[in-house]
Parts: structure tokens; C-alpha cells; sequence
């Protein structure tokens, strides 16, 4: 099983960029799918975008598409999440998962976590 660990979050003024890292430990990273999901408070957690084990497969939620993009380096067991054009409700605390085999946007079916990066978009 993985151990994940985010960082890159921040306050970033609306239109801004941040990338967020997702540093797995333990053993075969590379095996595992790993999404992106948010949450706001008062709000339930969110799909924000998925990768593949190989990173040949992506999808977005509807918000994110055009404007986030997610990305995998096997090699440094890390998956990013590159988001540009950012909007207040973007604001959120932002984790990412990992699960076994495909890919899916529904968080029940991941089963490791991380901690999260609080991630706030001033207007």
C-alpha cells in the first residue's frame, strides 16, 4: 500500500496558477490509478480529475476541464495537478487518492489518502 503526501497549495489572486504534487511512498506506485478530489467546507468531497497507472488515460470533472490537467511521473512516484485560470470557488482543500486497478472519478472507490493542501482563490 502507498502513503500520499500533497503539497503546492496556497492563496492565489482569480486567474492565477498553482500546481499541486501528490509524493506516494512505498511500493509499486506505479500500479496504481490516482485522482484528484476537493472539498469546501459545508460542501461534500468533489471529483476533480483521474489518471491511469500509465498516465494514457485522463478525465476531468466538467469544472476542471480546459483549465486543469493532470499528470503522473512514475519514475518520482508523483502525480501533479496543473491549475491555471482559477476561480474563487476553485477554493477548496484538495487531496489525492490512490486505488487499484481503473481509474473512475468516484471517491468511494479509492482507498488510500492523503492529507490534503488547502488551496484558496481570492477575488
Amino acid at each position: 500500500q502507498v502513503q500520499l503526501v500533497e503539497s503546492g497549495g496556497g492563496l492565489v489572486q482569480a486567474g492565477g496558477s498553482l500546481r499541486l504534487a501528490c509524493l506516494a511512498s512505498g511500493r509499486a506506485f506505479s500500479s496504481y490509478a490516482m485522482g484528484w478530489f476537493r472539498q469546501a467546507p459545508g460542501k461534500e468531497r468533489e471529483f476533480v480529475a483521474t489518471i491511469s497507472w500509465s498516465g494514457g488515460g485522463t478525465y476531468y470533472a466538467d469544472s476542471a476541464k480546459g483549465r486543469f490537467t493532470i499528470s503522473r511521473d512514475n519514475a518520482k512516484n508523483t502525480v501533479y495537478l496543473q491549475m491555471n485560470s482559477l476561480k474563487p470557488e476553485d477554493t477548496a482543500a484538495y487531496y489525492c487518492a490512490a486505488k487499484s486497478g481503473n481509474y473512475y472519478r468516484d471517491p468511494r472507490l479509492y482507498d488510500t489518502w492523503g492529507q490534503g493542501t488547502q488551496v484558496t482563490v481570492s477575488s
